[in-house]
């Protein structure tokens, strides 16, 4: 997922982290020097130093939508992509700078991956900010994380109304701090109305959760008389898994990057029929290239869900 602290310098260069009033779903400009203030405030004391080959740079017009690619065709267009975001940390260790670095690089890459989804009719895209095992990390990265995802929940739910976007949270949000639960209540609260891409957030997240707590929640229902145990089906796990916060709850395509060939606990139940893209690139170098090369392997398959092709 990712991390780091503030206005980011960079030799002949792209702006990192512009104040928050500057994004739009989101697109970024380049610039010379930075004067804009972080997006995190409250490390605006430390400073590192990214020089632009490490950085991949996001440009483009913050009025116009990115253009589909001549390879890619709107009729086959997933409707619903998840993405594994993975290898921030590695990122970072191979450049030699701290794991913070590569997760706010990282957070570069997931506005790009937003922007040119809502630019190119993407439905639904979920990304997985925070697995249930992270908690197993060191506090100082959680504690960070925490603070990260609640500026850039902020900064969403700004991007979501201008955009369109309407923002989903799911997984067990009762370990949050709650100050980054009440951000969550309001992203979702002031986007609820918004027509265009949904964006689920997978935070304090599996898979195994996901079906655990749908069981418990049916096991409730028999014990209320509500359901009877031979009703229960697929259809009726599935009404109970936390997708079912979306018309479209089941992924066609799901990408993981950095070169990882597992699922990581992330979907498991909706990822039954899912195409699977395993991309080499780290997260924070994953850009637009890569996404289209993942979009065009997709488009490039027949879905059979368990039948014969015709």
């Amino acid at each position: 997922m990712f991390l780091h602290r503030l206005p980011i310098l960079v030799e002949n260069t792209v702006t990192l982290f512009p104040h928050p009033h500057s994004l739009t779903c989101p697109r970024y400009q380049t610039h010379r020097r930075f004067s804009s203030p972080s997006l995190f405030p409250s490390f605006q004391s430390r400073r590192t130093v990214l020089h632009s080959r490490d950085v991949a740079v996001v440009s483009g017009s913050l009025a116009e939508p990115e253009p589909l690619p001549p390879e890619l065709r709107s009729d086959l267009m997933p409707k619903h992509v998840a993405v594994s975001m993975d290898g921030n940390r590695r990122w970072a260790k191979m450049r030699g700078l701290p794991p913070s670095t590569g997760h706010e690089a990282g957070v570069q890459s997931m506005m790009k991956i937003i922007d040119l989804c809502c630019s190119w009719g993407i439905k639904v895209l979920t990304l997985f900010w925070f697995s249930c095992d992270n908690w197993k990390r060191a506090k100082v990265e959680v504690d960070f994380l925490m603070q990260l995802f609640e500026s850039t929940t902020n900064t969403l739910i700004e991007t979501g109304n201008r955009e369109g976007i309407k923002i989903s949270v799911i997984g067990d949000t009762s370990k949050l701090p709650l100050s980054l639960q009440r951000m969550i209540s309001n992203a979702e609260e002031r986007t609820k109305q918004n027509c265009g891409l949904q964006l689920i957030i997978a935070i304090s997240y599996s898979g195994k959760y996901d079906v655990v707590q749908a069981c418990k929640a049916i096991a409730g229902k028999i014990k209320d008389g509500v359901v009877e145990v031979e009703d229960i089906n697929e259809s009726l796990i599935e009404q109970e898994l936390e997708t079912k916060c979306s018309e479209f709850p089941n992924p066609d395509l799901m990408i993981r990057t950095s070169g990882e060939l597992r699922l990581s606990n992330f979907l498991l139940w909706q990822l039954a029929f899912t195409e699977l893209v395993f991309d080499p690139h780290l997260w924070p170098d994953f850009g637009k290239k890569q996404f289209v090369e993942a979009l065009a392997a997709f488009q490039q398959r027949q879905r059979r869900f368990g039948g014969q092709h015709s």
